[in-house]
């Protein structure tokens, strides 16, 4: 019998190494070397390659790509990520924390879409995804489930069922024969990877793989895993909120600016067409802390209400903290306040919070929290009438944003009366019905509203 022949890979970034040493030479990580087992294919040789079924070298110009066809997956959230559907051939990687909804949102899919599929769950029994099926209140008859984790057993079912789609759950669990280590390892989910994508292109079938997330957020594994696959999808949000954001961090066959917004009911997800709503606060009542910020995320408009509160430091120390904003960005403009405007904010605490437990790093949204800010430190409410859309610069002036056309055609939808941006340019139609108000200094602004 031949030895079995083993090597060192690393568990940060996958790079195989002939024996051990304490630090990877490919991302200098220490510590990070696994001795495993490996099985090396023998390569073919020149006559046998040249005999193989490869495709053909075209001409680019003689290439066709008028009869693109996508798969409907009846979610128009996910079809809105994907760039339009799902691409025959496709793989799908889906990212997320625990317990965010990665298997409800693809579960779903299975259910929804009139294609035959097998999903695979590495985690769940049959029984278990039948009793989270019925809580969907969805029916799919070619939806076949299978709780397995080794490769060749799902490749047998594939070959007997002879799926549309496949729906793999998770691929840290998976493992081949061919790989002589634990499932979840460097080369286990390399090995499994490259099978699913051979497969998926051979037969011209999408396949959509749920990825775990290490505690720094990105997905566990290998780096390669993110470059092997078509398409790589990040479920953010926080678990203890409604809302879900489906974010596509690469995209071969689409845009990587837009993004899908679900919220999570007792029955499912269900895909939020109008997220700005969602996202305001119904009462009318008027509260000092609140302000309105037209932002962007991807390439769609959000309105967001943002609320902060600031009061007196109490342990000498202030406290800064925000919920959905960056922290860093936030001290940035308190010293701008402090600095530029005159106001006196180093001995207060201030917090930030951003309803609905959305994330969001548009720098558009500054000056609706510098107004925020201010309203709580005077103690005086905005009006829910009025959006703001500005990046606030270290020397105090507002500096103009990107899509203000945009913005104002959503807060115009949503009956808002004023929107306060810099000065602009290139704006060439005004919805009707909105005012637009523009300065240049952030004292302007204070001036305006609470003079």
């Amino acid at each position: 019998m031949a030895q079995s022949k083993t090597s060192f890979f690393c568990q940060s970034c996958g790079t195989q190494h002939t024996q051990w040493q304490g630090q990877c030479h490919a991302c200098k990580a220490w510590n990070t070397l696994v001795e495993e087992i490996v099985e090396k294919e023998v390569p073919k040789s020149w006559q046998q390659s040249r005999q193989s079924n490869a495709v053909k070298a075209q001409l680019l110009q003689e290439i066709d790509t008028d009869k693109e066809i996508r798969i409907d997956t009846k979610d128009e959230e996910l079809n809105r990520v994907l760039g339009g559907g799902m691409v025959p051939g496709a793989v799908i990687l889906v990212g997320g924390e625990p317990g965010i909804g990665k298997s409800t949102l693809l579960l779903q899919l299975a259910l929804a879409t009139q294609q035959k599929v097998l999903y695979v769950s590495g985690e769940e029994s049959q029984k278990q995804i039948k009793l989270r099926a019925d809580r969907m209140n969805q029916q799919n008859q070619s939806c076949y489930v299978q709780s397995e984790t080794h490769t060749k057993k799902i490749f047998q079912q594939i070959k007997k069922i002879t799926p549309e789609v496949v729906i793999i759950d998770s691929i840290q669990t998976l493992q081949t024969d061919r790989i002589d280590s634990s499932p979840g390892s460097i080369t286990q989910i390399r090995e499994c990877t490259a099978e699913l994508i051979q497969f998926a292109k051979a037969s011209n079938t999408p396949v959509l793989l749920v990825g775990h997330i290490n505690k720094e957020g990105s997905i566990a594994g290998p780096k390669i895993l993110e470059h092997m696959v078509d398409t790589v999808l990040q479920f953010e949000g926080d678990r203890h909120h409604m809302y879900r954001i489906l974010r596509a961090q690469k995209n071969r066959f689409g845009a990587t600016s837009e993004i899908g917004i679900y919220e999570m009911q007792p029955h499912g997800l269900r895909p939020v067409t109008n997220p700005s709503r969602l996202l305001l606060s119904e009462s009318q009542q008027m509260l000092s802390g609140q302000s309105i910020a037209a932002a962007i995320e991807g390439i769609r408009p959000l309105l967001v209400e943002i609320q902060a509160l600031v009061s007196t430091a109490v342990y000498g120390t202030p406290q800064r903290s925000s919920t959905g904003f960056n922290t860093k960005r936030l001290n940035m403009l308190l010293a701008v306040l402090e600095k530029r405007a005159g106001f006196a904010l180093g001995s207060k605490d201030v917090f930030i919070n951003l309803t609905g437990g959305i994330q969001m790093d548009d720098p558009a949204m500054d000056l609706a929290l510098v107004a925020a800010i201010l309203s709580s430190h005077h103690d005086i409410p905005i009006t829910k009438k009025i959006a703001l859309a500005g990046e606030v610069g270290l020397s105090g002036e507002i500096r103009p944003v990107p899509k203000v056309e945009q913005r104002m055609q959503e807060a115009a939808r949503l009956g808002f009366e004023t929107i306060i941006t810099a000065p602009h340019k290139q704006i060439t139609h005004q919805p009707a019905g909105l005012e637009w108000l523009s300065f240049s200094k952030i004292e302007d602004i204070v001036r305006y509203l609470f003079s």
